[in-house]
């Protein structure tokens, strides 16, 4: 089956809702990118992603800390397209959103976006477990 972007977004949402990166390692292609808006750096290969992810999980954890990952969708960059709308503490507070492409069934590059804002996607109350 052809992974999509929402396919891949979906794996991302159950990962950060079930903060277990086994739902997504599969889907990363080895040349993975990850970028954030809020990080001056990309992580630039899958190793890279799961070297920060898996630890930044267990952190998320240990402090009981309240994470949602929803899925939803955005009107960016000239297109509508399907995103993950990120929440911490309560599932009002929205933060962020995260954004995917996908190419030769792999997911190729994630962002982490503060613009567009996260209260401009259009919420589904979908949160994957």
């Amino acid at each position: 089956m052809e992974l999509t972007q929402e396919g891949a977004l979906r794996a991302y949402a159950k990962m950060i809702n079930t903060l277990s990166t086994e739902p997504i390692e599969a889907l990363l292609a080895d040349d993975f990118v990850y970028e954030s808006q809020y990080v001056f750096a990309a992580l630039e290969s899958k190793q890279a992603f799961l070297d920060y992810m898996v630890p930044k999980l267990e952190t998320v954890a240990r402090a009981k800390a309240f994470v949602y990952a929803e899925m939803g969708t955005v009107d960016a960059y000239f297109e509508n397209q399907p995103c993950v709308i990120l929440a911490q503490n309560e599932k009002y507070n929205l933060v962020s959103i995260v954004l995917a492409k996908v190419g030769a069934d792999k997911l190729m590059r994630l962002d982490l976006c503060c613009v567009p804002t996260p209260q401009s996607a259009n919420r589904s109350g979908d949160y994957p477990q």
